[in-house]
C-alpha cells in the first residue's frame, strides 16, 4: 500500500509551513511508502492576503495544480485499489474530478480516500458562514460524501457530531488531535525555565471574530483594574499584520497597545513566535471554535501553561483537566485559573503535545486498517464523547 499525500501550501504564519515534515517524519518513522503529490504555489510570498485561514488565491492556485498532478498519476495507473489517497484538507479545488473519474474506472484503479475536515460549513463559527458561502459549501460537502471509497477524518468528537447532524454518509473516524510534530517544534528553539520566564499571557489564535478577541480584551481590562492582581504582560502574537474579520477588534486592540495595556507582536516568523512563547508563562483561547488548536500543542511543548475554554473539543484535547480550561465565558473563572497558571506549571504540561504527537500514527492505522475503533458510525457514536483520550 502506497499512501498518497495531498498536502496544504505553505504559510510562513501558520502551521502549513511545517505540516508536510511532520506528516514524512511519521510515514518514514512507521515505515509508510508514501508519495508526495506536488502543487505549484502562486508566489513566494508564503502570506495569506485574501481571505484569513488560507489565501484564498494562493489555495486554488495550489490545490489544483496539485489535483492535475494527482489525475496524471492516475491516468498512468500508478495509483490503485491497494493504495490511498489522503488529502490535508477537505476543500481542494477540482475535487469533483475524482468521482468523476473513479466511478468510469475498474475497480482495481480504485483507491481508498481520506478526507481531513478542518471545519467547513458544519461547523458554525467558520469562516464560511462570515463570508455567505455556506450554501454552496454545504452541497460541495455532500459531493464529497458521494466520492467512492471516501472516508472523513474528524478531529475530534464534537465535529463527529456536527457531521452527523449534518447528515454525512460517509464513514467518520475521529483522529483525536490536529497532525503534530512535537521533536520537530522543541528543536527550533532552547526552553527556558518557567521560573525565569516573563510574567507573560499570550493570545495565539488569529483576531477574527470566531476567536472571541472581545472577550480576552475585556479580560485585561478587568485584570488590570485590580491592584490585588501581579503585573503582566498580555501580548498578541501574529504572523502577519494584526487583522480581523471585524475590524472592531483591531481598532480596540490599536486603542490599548497605545495605552500601554496590550502588547501586539506581528509579521512574526516561527521561530520568532516559538521564542516569544518559550519566555511565556500562559497561552490562553477562548475561541468559539478552534477543533483542537495547533498553538495549544505548540505551548505544551514548549513549557508554557496553557488556558482555554471547557467547551467543543478543548475538554477532549485537554483529557477533562479542570486545572487548565474555565467555565466558557466566565471572565472571573477564567481570572482565577489563570492566577495559577502564572506561578506554577501545571503537572500534566507536556501530555497535550505527546497525545497530539501521535495523531498522524493514528491516521496512519486507520488508513492501513487498524484504526477501527476510531470509527463513529452506527447509532452509539456518542458514547466516548466523555472519556478521557489519553
Amino acid at each position: 500500500m502506497k499512501i498518497f499525500y495531498m498536502g496544504l501550501e505553505p504559510y510562513e504564519g501558520r502551521y502549513t509551513l511545517q505540516l508536510q515534515d511532520w506528516t514524512e517524519r511519521a510515514y518514514k518513522k512507521a515505515g509508510v511508502e508514501y508519495v508526495v503529490v506536488p502543487g505549484t504555489t502562486i508566489d513566494d510570498s508564503k502570506a495569506i492576503v485574501t481571505g484569513q485561514v488560507l489565501d484564498a488565491h494562493g489555495r486554488s492556485y495550489f490545490g489544483m495544480s496539485q489535483l492535475m498532478n494527482l489525475v496524471q498519476m492516475m491516468k498512468a495507473g500508478e495509483i490503485t485499489k491497494d493504495d490511498a489517497i489522503f488529502f490535508e484538507d477537505m476543500f481542494q479545488p477540482g475535487m469533483e474530478s475524482l468521482p468523476y473519474i473513479l466511478m468510469q474506472s475498474p475497480e482495481e484503479y480504485r483507491p481508498k480516500i481520506y478526507l481531513r475536515c478542518l471545519a467547513q460549513a458544519v461547523d458554525p463559527d467558520d469562516f464560511v458562514h462570515v463570508w455567505g458561502m455556506a450554501k454552496w459549501m454545504s452541497l460541495y460537502e455532500q459531493m464529497c460524501n458521494e466520492i467512492p471509497n471516501v472516508n472523513i477524518l474528524a478531529t475530534n468528537e464534537e465535529m463527529v457530531a456536527h457531521m452527523r447532524i449534518a447528515n454525512w454518509t460517509a464513514p467518520i473516524y475521529n483522529i483525536s488531535g490536529l497532525s503534530f510534530g512535537k521533536e520537530e517544534v522543541q528543536g527550533r528553539v532552547a526552553q527556558k525555565p518557567f521560573a525565569e520566564r516573563k510574567m507573560r499571557v499570550v493570545f495565539g489564535a488569529r483576531w477574527d471574530q470566531e476567536k472571541q478577541p472581545g472577550f480576552f480584551m475585556d479580560m485585561i481590562r478587568h485584570w488590570q483594574s485590580n491592584p490585588k492582581l501581579p503585573e503582566v504582560e498580555f501580548a498578541i502574537c501574529c504572523g502577519g499584520p494584526l487583522r480581523s474579520n471585524n475590524q472592531v477588534y483591531v481598532d480596540q486592540a490599536r486603542q490599548m497597545e497605545e495605552e500601554g495595556t496590550l502588547k501586539i507582536y506581528e509579521n512574526l516568523k516561527k521561530d520568532e513566535y516559538y521564542n516569544i512563547l518559550s519566555d511565556s508563562r500562559v497561552l490562553f483561547n477562548c475561541a468559539l471554535q478552534d477543533w483542537v488548536s495547533n498553538t495549544v500543542s505548540e505551548a505544551d511543548a514548549l513549557g508554557t501553561n496553557v488556558l482555554f475554554p471547557a467547551y467543543r473539543s478543548f475538554p477532549e484535547t485537554f483529557a477533562n483537566d479542570e486545572t487548565r480550561m474555565y467555565v466558557p465565558w466566565s471572565g472571573r473563572d477564567a481570572m482565577e485559573k489563570l492566577k495559577k497558571l502564572l506561578i506554577t506549571p501545571s503537572p500534566s504540561m507536556g501530555q497535550i503535545s505527546d497525545w497530539t504527537d501521535g495523531t498522524i500514527d493514528r491516521m496512519i492505522d486507520i488508513m492501513t486498517g487498524k484504526g477501527e475503533q476510531w470509527r463513529r458510525d452506527g447509532r452509539h457514536y456518542r458514547t466516548p464523547v466523555s472519556e478521557s483520550k489519553y
